[in-house]
């Protein structure tokens, strides 16, 4: 089924990002009267075609990117509620659809953002058609699934990048320069209740922004992880805590909560001579460095410096860098594989919780 929509660009005003996609889902405060709105821009010549398969609250910034882009030419959006389909298609200027498989043949990439339980299916059709795909966190609800996708992706030669906004939040990107062989990394990542992601636990909502973080930082492999966690408002654990020891050496200790008083999103690194910190949500980052030259007293001289910030738009930023990987052929910033290894971690964390949950349970009478 196929509804046409056009907007009138004249009405169209200047773009926004979610605050909980400036940084990721149920991460930070976000008003709930916050309306995508987009300058319609005319398409490059040679732009690649796209669309968006579940415009929800996340699917309908995506539509607004790809919307403002001008290397992009927004074909159509796709959801199972054809009033929604229509209302954004209407919005963004281009056509509605509620099948995702009625835009096969006419789009050379798409960002699939609908539930966590429909990105497999969804996916591998775009990707067996040869269609370039961005798939949102967390990329599959099983390991299997992400090896297919990883799989048929590389048999067809086409681009598969996940959704881990968090490598373009600008508070990252200003610290990452001076990661260096971090023996110690410290997230928090707390969150206000929401009713969005509660098919997954708060470890492939949330935590697996920073499972993600980590693993890219530190490039080693796991070799043992410590979990507990609380399902508290869900039937699934919607606050969790891992220790993760790598090959090398470093350790990181990471915090998810779904159910906090307030929002937070931080990340430490702590490494030889230098201390980083990256304020997600606020957008700042800092650097403390122990100096050649100790005090007068002996003690180590520390500098501290707030890192400048580039306050770019990481949604926007995420979405241009997947185009310019289906225009060029390079590598995503974060391809299948890195999101298959992500989904690793994070599955063998809720495997172990699962465990411990059950094991704790009170056993039935005699």
């Amino acid at each position: 089924m196929t509804i046409v929509a056009v907007s009138d660009p004249s009405k169209t005003i200047a773009s926004h990002t979610p605050k909980e996609h400036a940084a990721p889902a149920k991460g930070a405060v976000v008003p709930s009267t916050l309306k995508p709105v987009a300058v319609i821009r005319q398409a490059a010549p040679g732009a690649v075609r796209t669309a968006v398969v579940g415009v929800g609250y996340l699917g309908t910034f995506h539509a607004e990117k790809y919307a403002r882009l001008t290397e992009a030419h927004l074909v159509g959006v796709v959801d199972i509620d054809a009033r929604r389909a229509e209302a954004v298609a209407a919005r963004f200027g281009c056509a509605a659809y509620t099948d995702h498989r009625d835009l096969l043949g006419a789009v050379d990439a798409v960002s699939v953002v609908t539930p966590t339980t429909e990105h497999f299916s969804v996916a591998r059709d775009f990707l067996q058609a040869g269609v370039h795909v961005l798939v949102e966190k967390p990329f599959t609800q099983s390991l299997d699934e992400a090896r297919e996708l990883v799989r048929l992706a590389e048999a067809k030669g086409v681009r598969l990048q996940v959704g881990h906004l968090e490598r373009f939040n600008p508070a990252f990107k200003a610290v990452e320069p001076y990661v260096s062989n971090p023996l110690f990394l410290e997230a928090h990542r707390l969150a206000l209740f929401n009713e969005r992601g509660l098919e997954v636990d708060v470890i492939l909502d949330l935590m697996i922004h920073d499972i993600d973080i980590v693993l890219h930082l530190v490039r080693s492999p796991v070799v043992s992880f410590s979990a507990s966690g609380v399902p508290v408002l869900t039937r699934l654990p919607d606050i969790a805590n891992v220790r993760v020891e790598f090959e090398n050496g470093a350790v990181a200790n990471l915090t998810a909560s779904r159910i906090s008083m307030k929002n937070m999103r931080r990340l430490r690194i702590f490494q030889e001579n230098r201390y980083l910190v990256a304020d997600y949500g606020n957008r700042r980052a800092f650097t403390f460095v122990k100096e050649a030259d100790a005090t007068e007293d002996g003690y180590p001289e520390i500098s501290t410096e707030e890192l400048e910030v580039d306050n770019r738009d990481a949604l926007e930023e995420e979405i241009r860098s997947f185009l310019e990987a289906v225009r060029t052929g390079t590598p995503p910033v974060v391809d299948g594989r890195q999101g298959m290894d992500a989904v690793r971690v994070a599955l063998a964390i809720s495997d172990q919780i699962r465990a411990r949950m059950e094991a704790s349970r009170p056993k039935g009478g005699p």
